[in-house]
């Protein structure tokens, strides 16, 4: 199952699509040519039922020329089998779509990073007849923003270094000034972006640090979302005890999550999750949230 650490490097260009472009243009050199319009594409690239292949994240950028396909990769760690899917990646939406395909993957470790640029050759030695030269993003080339003015003139980007940064040893004074300026947007917007950097810190002492200091700002608890789903847990927990208050507060963040993804869930996938009672099977609900394609895929592994 992909993790919500694996989700969150690529989610913030989803929710900030004009990310995309200060990427490219200002972290990577890209003589970007003007853009009118981004908007996302199903991910789904599979031909043949028996072969399944989505990518993480596609987003069509239209120019007064031609269309782009950025595909956005997150990755964690070296693969080779992802090589190849890139490639295929590239092929299929070449085909499909009358633009050039971008390939761009997003690393939160050195290491990995070094990996992805590697140009990928297919074909004979020193005579390829595919080469694929990704696009990479990680600790070394995404800038450090602590500076709270920094933070504050770009937020989406200064949310995607401080999950590229969460290993470095300064990640606390980065983390700080992020904090800080989440605490001056508005709080529906804010809780989003909160909830993207908890996923994608990997480093235990940095989430730690995350959560102490949303702790002292209560970024979460002055949302609307977060309002709503006290007050109903509150009163499910004066009439049928805790646990049902915390199953329908598990219930109703499964569906704020869904909406915020612009997954509209149904009338009857509203009322499967709001009857669930069972604090796992919610909890797991939650987290593939975030990463199906449809409010019904939640209920994949149950059926």
């Amino acid at each position: 199952m992909v993790s919500a650490h694996h989700e969150s490097l690529h989610k913030v260009f989803q929710r900030d699509t004009g990310l995309l472009i200060d990427a490219l243009q200002e972290l990577l050199g890209v003589d970007f040519p003007a853009y009118r319009k981004i908007e996302p594409v199903n991910v789904d690239l599979t031909e043949i039922e028996a072969i399944e292949r989505r990518a993480d994240t596609i987003l069509r950028i239209e120019t007064k020329g031609e269309p782009y396909f950025v595909i956005l990769e997150s990755q964690g760690r070296p693969a080779e089998r992802k090589r190849r899917s890139w490639a295929y990646y590239l092929a299929y939406l070449l085909d499909k779509y009358d633009g050039q395909p971008v390939l761009l993957v997003l690393c939160h470790d050195r290491a990995t990073a070094r990996w992805a640029a590697k140009p990928i050759e297919f074909g004979l030695p020193g005579l390829p007849s595919l080469v694929v030269r990704p696009l990479v993003l990680g600790p070394d080339n995404v800038p450090v923003m602590a500076e709270p003015e920094q933070v504050r003139s770009n937020v989406p980007l200064a949310v995607f270094a401080a999950i590229t940064h969460g290993n470095d040893p300064g990640v606390a004074a980065i983390l700080k000034s992020l904090a800080e300026a989440l605490d001056e947007l508005d709080p529906n917007e804010a809780v989003i972006y909160a909830e993207y950097v908890e996923a994608g810190l990997s480093d235990v002492a940095a989430q730690q640090t995350w959560r102490k200091l949303m702790d002292t700002l209560n970024i979460f608890f002055r949302s609307e979302a977060a309002r709503r789903t006290r007050e109903e847990g509150r009163e499910a927990g004066r009439e049928e005890g805790l646990e049902e208050g915390q199953a329908v507060e598990r219930a109703r963040m499964v569906c704020t999550v869904l909406e915020r993804r612009g997954l509209e869930p149904s009338l009857e996938t509203r009322e499967r999750i709001a009857a669930c009672r069972d604090l796992e099977v919610l909890g797991r609900w939650a987290e593939l949230a975030w990463s199906v394609s449809s409010a019904e895929e939640i209920f994949a592994e149950e059926e």
